[in-house]
């Protein structure tokens, strides 16, 4: 059995499957965005952010979020809508953009608590734990701020953002645990059983 992931140096694997989530984020932002109240819009992009972070773990993870939103600071329209520019991170989705990788990072330490093989129910409280409440906890502060709006008034307008990112979060635990079925080496790590009718761990 190899050395568990959370203890070797990143590879070359490791910085390509890096460099494709932080495209497959890009590229869930192809849709565009639907514009709502206060300039937040409404993307897919964070499905993108969840599922970095379960399957890269949490610092793999926010590595593919980081490396998308310097290329947005320097200019490239790799944003929902086109949007890129420095000008991004003075806004008022600055605090959710940042929320990323604080999202990324709570969804891969707890999707791998433990070092365990990832389950449904854990991967389920991580997209909610990280995918939702982690990047409102940076996003709806920082919208206050730029908007000028009362705390309490843009925590309750941005509500219109939950029903879309709970069906994210359904999403995402779906194809996590399809996958953690079909192809678990696709998650590069050795798992600890915690039981003997656990499956055995897998090599990365």
């Amino acid at each position: 059995m190899s050395t568990p992931s959370r203890y070797r140096s990143p590879d070359a694997t490791d910085l390509a499957r890096v460099a494709v989530f932080a495209a497959l984020i890009a590229v869930l932002g192809l849709p565009g965005s639907f514009p709502v109240f206060g300039g937040v819009p409404i993307t897919a992009q964070t499905l993108g952010v969840m599922l970095a972070g379960a399957i890269l773990g949490p610092w793999l993870g926010a590595l593919s979020v980081t490396i998308l939103l310097a290329l947005v600071a320097v200019g490239l329209p790799l944003l929902a809508g086109g949007r890129g520019g420095f000008a991004i991170f003075l806004g008022p989705t600055a605090g959710y953009a940042l929320g990323w990788i604080l999202g990324a990072i709570v969804i891969g330490l707890i999707v791998h608590a433990g070092n365990r093989r990832p389950v449904w129910w854990r991967t389920a409280i991580a997209m909610i734990a990280g995918g939702v409440v982690a990047i409102y906890a940076l996003g709806i502060p920082v919208q206050s701020l730029v908007t000028r709006l009362p705390l309490g008034e843009t925590a309750l307008t941005s509500l219109i953002f939950l029903p879309g990112d709970l069906l994210k979060a359904v999403i995402a635990t779906i194809v996590v645990t399809l996958l953690v079925r079909a192809y678990p080496r696709g998650f590069r790590r050795s798992w600890r059983s915690v039981s003997a009718a656990e499956p055995a761990p897998v090599a990365a």
